[in-house]
């Protein structure tokens, strides 16, 4: 780890912060979140807001030429140095999407004492105390032996419940046949994992309004060739980096009955989280969904039955 500034640059980092509170409209829980980062990474205020996608490079940059033009020389160097290693710095892996807000379908981030949000919340400690400490990420997929068993709601609030503790979250849309998060947070799908994976570029994600811990990345547009692409090994690489960065990472995933994609994905992730539908899953679909899911030699974290 290291800082990036050293200790005569130490008085303009603190004046640094307040310009960027100013000028980019940052919240309480953004500043914490930021201040957080700095913390447990022995980084500076500009790197940690740009990893935390509340501020881009070019954004830096601005501040950077106001400064010059102002003549805060102390400014000027301290911003140089933060965009030089911004640049250089492996673990920002993505670009900055538009902010998105989570629908009233996800009760969880509206309605904190709704008996779902409770069930959630006991769901999360649960796998809290499943999943041990480590310095990557824990990442887990969530699989379904059909379709229309709540799998994408149950994938959003779980990444939202894991944020709302303070913990560095990133939800995937990895289902590139009917994805559903950016319909669960109401923005365009044109810029997702798709693109980042067959164009071999930075995802496009998305902060989340009121929860500062969480991003999204969707699936982007549908591709033809969805399981090729998550068996690719820019997928894996992408998994990789994630891992470094964030502390939990939730894809969804299609049903396993139609599509082996989500096979591909619970090979990669390691863990798994098995839903099935009250009155709605068979046992037969189930006994084919751990039969298919053996081969992946995944850890299963545990069994959901929705009720709706």
């Amino acid at each position: 780890m290291s800082a990036l500034s050293s200790a005569g640059d130490q008085a303009a980092d603190a004046e640094l912060p307040a310009e960027l509170l100013s000028r980019f409209g940052f919240s309480m829980a953004m500043e914490r979140a930021v201040r957080d980062l700095m913390q447990s990474d022995s980084i500076g205020f500009a790197e940690a807001a740009v990893r935390l996608n509340f501020m881009t490079v070019e954004q830096v940059k601005e501040v950077l030429l106001d400064a010059q033009r102002d003549g805060k020389s102390e400014h000027v160097g301290l911003v140089e140095m933060a965009i030089h290693k911004i640049a250089s710095n492996r673990q920002v892996v993505s670009t900055q999407g538009e902010t998105v807000t989570p629908s009233r379908q996800l009760i969880l981030a509206h309605d904190a004492d709704n008996p779902r949000s409770e069930k959630i919340r006991a769901l999360r400690t649960e796998l809290l105390l499943l999943c041990e400490n480590s310095r990557t990420a824990n990442t887990m997929a969530l699989l379904s032996a059909c379709a229309g068993e709540g799998r994408s709601q149950l994938a959003a609030e779980l990444a939202i419940s894991f944020s709302q503790l303070g913990r560095r979250a990133l939800l995937v849309d990895a289902d590139m046949r009917q994805p559903k998060q950016h319909v669960l947070f109401g923005t365009s799908n044109t810029n997702g994992l798709a693109e980042a994976i067959s164009r071999n570029q930075k995802p496009s994600i998305h902060m989340v309004e009121g929860l500062p811990y969480l991003t999204l990345l969707t699936s982007g547009a549908t591709p033809p060739n969805p399981l090729e692409l998550l068996s690719d090994g820019r997928f894996a690489k992408l998994l990789q980096e994630w891992r470094k960065y964030y502390e939990f990472v939730v894809l969804d995933t299609p049903p396993v009955q139609n599509y082996a994609d989500g096979l591909a994905i619970a090979t990669l992730a390691g863990r798994v989280m098995l839903l099935s539908r009250g009155q709605h899953t068979s046992f037969a679909d189930t006994k084919l969904l751990l039969r298919r899911l053996a081969t992946t030699q995944s850890q299963i974290l545990g069994t959901v039955i929705n009720h709706f």
